[in-house]
């Protein structure tokens, strides 16, 4: 029998084929009611961390979108209705942008005047709520 106060070997965890140190303080009643798993799942965790985060980039993705489609300066419509974002997985990241051409004139140019929204949409909608998105995160991976 362990006693858990001073760490020793549970004699009988070893009787059943555990190793020294997998009893060290155990009870034998601990030992009992112990099931064993000798299976490596490393793969399984892996690939299930993996989705989170892409889950995880995919809301923090739609997010931002919303952020920047606020933030967007309108004239038509065009430039506001193009913003999009592209989660990318295997180096997890997600990106906002854009595919109209007079876009980039649009976020950078700071000495053109806007009625409704202001320059740099996209960037403040990426750097502005970063707390926001690190709580996504959070929640995606299981946390609180």
């Amino acid at each position: 029998m362990a006693d858990r106060a001073t760490g020793k070997v549970n004699q009988h965890g070893l009787d059943m084929g555990m190793k020294a140190y997998e009893t060290r303080g155990l009870t034998d009643a601990d030992v009992d009611n112990l099931v064993e798993v000798r299976q490596d799942n490393t793969e399984a965790v892996i690939a299930a961390l993996n989705e989170a985060i892409a889950r995880g980039l995919e809301e923090m993705g739609l997010v931002a979108e919303g952020y920047a489609k606020a933030g967007c300066p309108v004239d038509t419509g065009r430039l506001r209705n193009s913003i999009t974002h592209v989660v990318d997985p295997d180096n997890q990241e997600v990106s906002i942008g854009t595919n109209v051409e007079y876009g980039r004139h649009v976020e950078f140019r700071e000495d053109v005047s806007h009625e409704n929204g202001h320059a740099h949409f996209l960037r403040d909608a990426a750097s502005e709520h970063a707390a926001e998105y690190a709580q996504i995160m959070r929640a995606a991976l299981g946390g609180k």
